[in-house]
């Protein structure tokens, strides 16, 4: 019995340390990670750390954000380019030979991009004797930004802590033993790329190393060619790195040589992890003209050294905490399976979850998880957060793990704004500036158009041709003109958001490039519109009048509905900044001519220029629903047939998908209003997907977004999809639960941002508004909408159709109280 009594005891103590986990917003697990798509991330925009949680052989796989292949792009790649476009638009507006239209289409091609680096592995070899382990528990905790590991060896606890610290721009790693003197341990360093390993004192650990001067995407692999190549005669391709490691003990003896860090009989051990490149910006040689990594690594490292864990401890907890705390977000839980949820580790929620197991609590931590992503891989000063983020453990990532703008980086940051981490979007908005002058001379050489552009892929190094090796790379997904077009919109978003003129005054001059493109690249059609010729719709094909399958065509709806929304954002921001009048003129009018929108035979929103037969019906992009999200061109009251048009095309699509193509789909349900649409679409994100990816498209057990394999934009875009749901602002109105799913009953979120300046907080109940707090950042009107009755300070809304509407004037700092109706 007494047994039976201490096996119950611990059973409760372990099931009360979980449920705590849980409330604490944390993704937990009852055993080390086998896999990378089990381990737990950590980073601070500049440092990423992927933990694994082993017991004798502990893995922190390390990243840092700069750390590519190549250098600055070349100039003068391809300057035989212009001569085909107008032989490639010959063949579409007068011969309709779509097949020599894409062979023409490859002559315009370049380089493809570099790719993101691996930093290296840090290895903890814990000395255990063989000794078997007990109470295992790993956890990331979000609010704390910590991903700890705990376990107990013959009664000693050991229990280790990695956070990455902002303000000190370095990693932290405690292990502490409950009795005195029980670490032994070894650390050692390695990476896969090229370096050298050295000893500094007795504490310290230095690889030193430089990555490759090219490498091809993986998928890119032709006969009798080294994908990956280190040797540059220029001098300027292949960035020095230089990562260290430092031990601190108060008690125990550290030793260091080549082979590592060695400690004996330490009680609480300290390491201190700094990293940096020789990067110096996207036009700098990053070897003959680059920064000096040694001297930076070795600066971080010896000034965070100074200070104490506790201080450290402190300094992350208050940088991270500043941002993450902002937003708040809860469903109460109505079933009867609640606590048992709770008790669950994050995996095996997360197959009951797919099972069909009724989980708000794990849908809330997803769409904190996502927050707390893009804090740890986005930060001022650093670079965009790529298509993992900051974490890759691949020599050739998939896609290179870089920039692909024809969907994924701007997935990236679509929940920057709304879920009020403005602050996080600015590296994607510095690093606009670099693209548009890389971008200004793919314009000159390739086109010979003025402005600046864009196509589906770029890297740190700002480039903006189409990728493919001079013809190597398929026209569906290579020559595709709209990239810098589609990521103007997030400066003004920033600008909507934020109401800083001073920021949208710094911006318009590259949105303004991005319109005198356009306006070059626009030619007049047959009926008199302006289209885009050649155009492309991502990575889909249609079939032309012989059956044949094709990519190249004319005026895609994609391409005209960004140029409508870069278009009308320019207007805006000119009207706003009461300048350049004339220019504003001349985009009204050719937006007036733009080529339209136009329903199929089936009442579906067309995607090409004609209603070709589709390849794929069910294909992941459906790229022509620009329009209705991210975009602001179709709505239920400004377009209404095209607005059922588009549902139509999401009911012909289906909901099936790629990971990042399901989180893409709860943006569109919502900006639809059926919240219970965009609900089955999160269930379906959420799809367990094992560890080793044969699950399909949706998330692996850390929570990652699966595509597979891993891309990070499917944990965004199903945090922006959830707010969306919540929340929508981009009718020049706050819509409170315009797509309230019945699963969310009951519940409240703090913290949200609406465009116009103004911070939102909700209470419902029943499924309908129970209160609504509306901060104003700054002075201006605010029009509110929901859809039933009710009053601001007293003042009743009225009805329009079935939803109720009110403008209030606001005064910057004052708060609004949204109620409903007395007795309703």
């Amino acid at each position: 019995m007494r047994i039976v009594a201490v096996s119950l005891t611990m059973f409760l103590l372990t099931s009360t340390k979980q449920i705590c986990a849980q409330s604490r917003l944390s993704l937990w697990y009852d055993k080390p990670a086998a896999e990378w798509v089990e381990a737990l991330p950590v980073g601070n925009g500049h440092i990423g750390g992927m933990v694994f949680g082993r017991v004798e052989e502990e893995l922190v796989q390390l990243n840092e954000s700069t750390l590519y292949s190549g250098g600055p792009v070349k100039q003068q790649v391809n300057p035989d380019a212009f001569q085909y476009l107008p032989r490639i638009r010959e063949a579409l507006l007068k011969e309709q030979d779509y097949s020599k239209a894409n062979e023409l289409a490859r002559k315009m091609q370049g380089y493809y991009t570099e790719s993101y680096m691996p930093l290296g592995d840090l290895l903890l070899k814990q000395s255990l004797n063989g000794r078997t382990a007990s109470a295992y528990h790993r956890e990331l905790d979000l609010q704390t930004a910590t991903a700890t590991t705990r376990f107990t060896v013959d009664g000693v606890e050991y229990t280790r802590e990695v956070f990455c610290v902002a303000p000190a721009n370095v990693m932290v790693i405690r292990i502490r033993s409950s009795v005195s003197g029980a670490i032994d341990l070894s650390v050692a360093l390695k990476s896969p790329l090229r370096y050298r390993l050295s000893a500094k004192g007795n504490n310290e650990l230095i690889i030193s190393g430089k990555a490759p001067a090219h490498v091809d995407p993986s998928y890119y692999n032709p006969k009798d060619r080294q994908p990956i190549i280190y040797e540059d005669t220029t001098g300027c391709n292949g960035m020095r790195f230089q990562c260290r490691v430092r031990a601190i003990t108060k008690a125990g003896r550290i030793t260091a040589d080549t082979s590592g860090l060695h400690v004996e009989n330490a009680t609480d051990l300290v390491l201190i992890v700094s990293a940096a490149t020789s990067f110096n910006g996207f036009d700098k040689c990053p070897d003959s003209e680059g920064k000096d990594e040694q001297a930076i690594a070795a600066a971080l490292i010896g000034q965070a050294a100074k200070k104490s864990y506790a201080v450290l401890q402190q300094e992350h907890l208050k940088d991270h905490q500043r941002y993450f705390n902002r937003v708040s977000f809860i469903v109460k839980d109505t079933g009867a399976a609640a606590n048992t949820n709770r008790v669950l580790s994050t995996d095996k929620r997360l197959k009951a979850y797919s099972g069909g197991a009724y989980d708000p609590a794990l849908e809330t931590l997803y769409y904190q998880f996502g927050r707390y992503l893009l804090i740890a891989s986005s930060r001022p000063g650093g670079p965009p957060a790529n298509l993992q983020g900051i974490w890759n453990k691949e020599l050739r990532a998939p896609w290179s793990s870089n920039y692909t703008i024809n969907i994924n980086t701007q997935m990236n940051y679509w929940p920057a704004e709304s879920c009020n981490l403005s602050e996080m979007h600015t590296p994607l908005l510095q690093w606009l500036k670099a693209l548009s002058v890389t971008g200004a001379r793919v314009a000159r050489e390739f086109y010979h158009a003025n402005g600046w552009v864009a196509h589906h892929n770029s890297d740190i190094w700002g480039c903006a041709n189409p990728v493919g090796d001079l013809g190597a790379g398929d026209p569906v997904w290579a020559n595709w003109y709209m990239g810098g077009n589609w990521l103007c919109q997030h400066l003004w978003e920033h600008y909507a958001f934020t109401r800083d003129k001073k920021f949208l005054a710094e911006a318009y001059p590259v949105m303004k490039q991005a319109a005198l493109f356009s306006l070059d690249w626009l030619v007049k059609d047959s009926s008199g519109y302006w289209v885009t010729a050649p155009s492309t719709s991502p990575e889909n094909k249609f079939r032309d009048e012989k059956g044949r399958a094709q990519a190249v065509s004319v005026a895609t709806t994609m391409d005209m509905s960004i140029i409508w929304d870069l278009f009308t954002n320019v207007i805006e921001a000119s009207e706003e900044l009461n300048t350049d009048q004339s220019f504003r003129n001349q985009l009204i009018e050719v937006k007036k001519d733009l080529y339209p929108l136009r329903k199929g035979s089936q009442g579906e929103l067309l995607e090409w220029y004609k209603e070709f037969a589709e390849t794929d019906p069910q294909h992941r992009h459906v790229s022509h629903l620009f329009g209705l999200h991210p975009g602001r061109q179709i709505s239920k009251n400004n377009t209404p047939e095209f607005f059922a048009a588009a549902k139509k095309t999401l009911e012909i699509r289906g909901d099936a998908g790629t990971g990042w193509s399901r989180g893409w789909k709860i943006n569109w349900w919502a900006r639809l209003l059926d919240g219970d649409h965009a609900y089955k679409l999160i269930r379906q994100l959420l799809n367990y997907s094992g560890a080793d990816g044969k699950g399909g498209g949706g998330t692996y057990p850390n929570l990652f977004d699966a595509h597979p394999p891993f891309q990070i934009d499917g944990n965004f875009a199903g945090t922006a999809g959830m707010t969306e749901m919540l929340l929508q602002s981009h009718l020049g109105e706050i819509h409170l639960l315009p797509a309230l799913p019945l699963a969310w009953k009951e519940g409240t979120v703090k913290g949200l941002k609406a465009r116009g300046g103004f911070t939102v907080d909700i209470q419902w109940a029943g499924g309908k508004l129970s209160k609504a707090t509306i901060t104003a950042t700054t002075d201006g009107v605010c029009r509110i909408r929901n859809n039933r009755g009710f009053l601001v300070n007293a003042v009743p809304a009225k009805q329009e159709g079935v939803d109720f509407v009110l403008s209030v004037k606001m005064k910057k700092g004052q708060q609004y109280i949204v109620l409903p109706p007395a007795g309703k």
